[in-house]
């Protein structure tokens, strides 16, 4: 499902905004400089950026992911293997990153406690992200596994992203690889597990259980975002 555009003003700002970022980070004087560098009034800036700067971050972000889903949609994945596509995602969400600064400075941002939670949710959009373009039909709890796996993946692979200097990011590419290798291999303990007959009373009931969880649907509150089968929904 592609992602909305934002307001074409929104951008503006945001485009007035990244010169800014690399020496003050996503700060008031970064969001100050930004309105004054546009002819937008500062009531109207505040009124789209309610808090300032840090909303200018998350835009960043989110255009981010954006412009991956639409470089997705015009890639032929078909002859590779699905790890592979989940990989080429990765790589492409990098490629589209055009301020590598930026990115550092919403990483510090985002890790500052009053703002985590926003941090959290922004890497599991990504995941979401990844995700959907790639065709996840699923919808029980293999729906947040998914996401939650891929989480861990996408926010370890920035980190190192940003302390690589090899050519070509070749060190990066390698890391993904391997972080989605030992994903692989995960899948692989837990479908062994899931198939043993000797752990099936110990298995049994906990699948069940989780058979029990479904993935949201548009229509639920995004902050609940589960809920329980219950009898008429069987």
């Amino acid at each position: 499902m592609p992602l909305s555009a934002p307001d074409l003003t929104k951008l503006q700002l945001l485009d007035a905004a990244l010169p800014n970022v690399a020496f003050d980070g996503w700060s008031p004087a970064t969001f100050t400089a930004a309105v004054a560098a546009t002819d937008i009034s500062i009531d109207r800036a505040r009124h789209l950026f309610p808090r300032g700067a840090t909303d200018m971050a998350v835009l960043f972000h989110t255009e981010g992911d954006r412009a991956m889903v639409q470089q997705l949609g015009r890639e032929n994945l078909s002859e590779l293997r699905f790890r592979d596509r989940v990989a080429r995602a990765i790589r492409i969400r990098l490629d589209v990153i055009d301020d590598k600064e930026a990115v550092r400075r919403g990483t510090a941002l985002f890790a500052l406690p009053h703002l985590a939670a926003d941090g959290a949710k922004l890497i599991w959009g990504t995941a979401d992200a990844i995700w959907n373009a790639l065709g996840d039909t699923s919808d029980d709890v293999n729906w947040y596994t998914k996401r939650a796996t891929l989480s861990a993946v996408w926010a370890s692979v920035v980190l190192y992203w940003l302390g690589d200097q090899s050519e070509d990011y070749a060190d990066t590419d390698a890391f993904i690889d391997r972080r989605i290798d030992e994903v692989m291999q995960i899948e692989k303990i837990k479908a062994q597990v899931n198939g043993n007959r000797f752990l099936k009373p110990l298995t049994g009931p906990l699948g069940q259980l989780l058979g029990m969880v479904k993935a949201p649907t548009r229509m639920q509150d995004v902050k609940v975002p589960g809920m329980w089968r219950t009898g008429d929904d069987q």
